[in-house]
């Protein structure tokens, strides 16, 4: 340390982002500060980086900003914010380090331009996500705060409702990203197809989102399906969605509905020995479904069985025993896939 003396914390404090509390502080000199810690933890990182023989890696960086593909959207300020400093604990007795607390969305925002340009890796996917999440709910505490600080509201305001109007964001935002459709939809899909179903892979057949539009979306109130394509569109010369549909739904409403409607389909899946009769059963359980356009894709058209037909079969099976009978071997399925 020099011997001029650091700058000491006026005011300190615990902001929780959301499952990473970082330590805070406001210095007499009006700077606002996150610790070092804070920081590495905000991006899942340690402090020691990685190895320095990395060539991925360039020096004189914090390792929650040193990897190489990064470095062109770094600019000149940033740079120059990007060295931690020393600074005295409110007591005066700790000598903490620290970045000052205005690099924290900057650093979200050079993860996010360069999703955009495509330019990240896969193992940085997440902290774009993160950092998506992070910029969004300070932008909207921001004008919250604004707002109290022209009114006046702000000497009124309890000292922690910001962060708990910040974490009713955060949770609104970290909500959508967790996986909403199970495995076994896309595996029922694969085996009714009859196509390969590889477990270890998230690249889908080309059918299937055509697919999940018209079992689930289309099947949605009317006009949900229209909003939700409308609130997330295609993007600009590109053949895919920024989003999935389902992260624009409610939290207490769409989504325990489109759980439970998922949970529907894939008793029908269970029960169906192929996609035609998959198709007999959305029919007679989801009377819209009759609506929509045939999901018969690139198989050959036969001919179907009428419900008289069906009806007669089970008739002469031995009437309503032979129905029953038919009828347990389908629960049966159902509850033992």
């Amino acid at each position: 340390m020099s011997d001029k003396q650091p700058p000491k914390a006026t005011h300190e404090g615990k902001l929780q982002i959301g499952n990473v509390t970082l330590t805070v502080a406001v210095l007499e000199d009006g700077s606002r500060v996150i610790t070092r810690n804070g920081m590495f933890r905000a991006f899942g990182r340690t402090k020691r980086g990685r190895a320095l023989s990395e060539t991925t890696r360039v020096q004189g960086f914090p390792s929650f900003i040193d990897a190489q593909n990064l470095q062109p959207y770094i600019s000149a300020d940033l740079q120059k914010e990007l060295t931690e400093f020393e600074y005295l604990s409110k007591s005066g007795k700790t000598v903490r380090k620290g970045f000052k607390a205005d690099i924290l969305p900057q650093v979200c925002d050079v993860y996010l331009r360069a999703r955009t340009d495509e330019k990240l890796v896969k193992q940085q996917q997440h902290l774009a996500v993160a950092s998506e999440i992070i910029v969004r709910s300070l932008a909207k505490v921001g004008i919250t705060a604004l707002v109290d600080e022209a009114t006046g509201y702000q000497a009124e305001r309890d000292k922690d409702e910001l962060q708990i109007i910040l974490a009713a964001y955060i949770e609104e935002e970290l909500q959508p990203w967790v996986r909403r459709f199970p495995n076994e939809f896309y595996q029922q899909i694969y085996r009714l197809k009859g196509w390969e179903f590889k477990a270890h892979t998230q690249k889908r057949n080309q059918q299937v989102g055509k697919l999940t539009n018209q079992l689930v979306y289309e099947l949605l109130p009317d006009g949900v399906l229209e909003e939700l394509r409308k609130k997330n569109p295609v993007l600009d010369d590109k053949k895919y969605r920024a989003h999935k549909h389902h992260q624009f739904l409610t939290i207490n409403v769409g989504n325990p509905n489109l759980e439970k409607h998922l949970s529907q389909l894939i008793v029908l899946m269970r029960i169906s020995r192929d996609w035609r009769e998959f198709e007999d059963h959305m029919l007679e359980a989801f009377p819209r479904f009759g609506s929509q356009t045939k999901l018969h894709l690139n198989v050959e058209d036969t001919p179907k069985e009428s419900s008289g037909d069906k009806l007669h079969k089970f008739l002469d099976a031995g009437g309503r025993n032979g129905a029953e009978d038919d009828f347990d071997r389908a629960l049966n399925k159902a509850s033992n896939p």
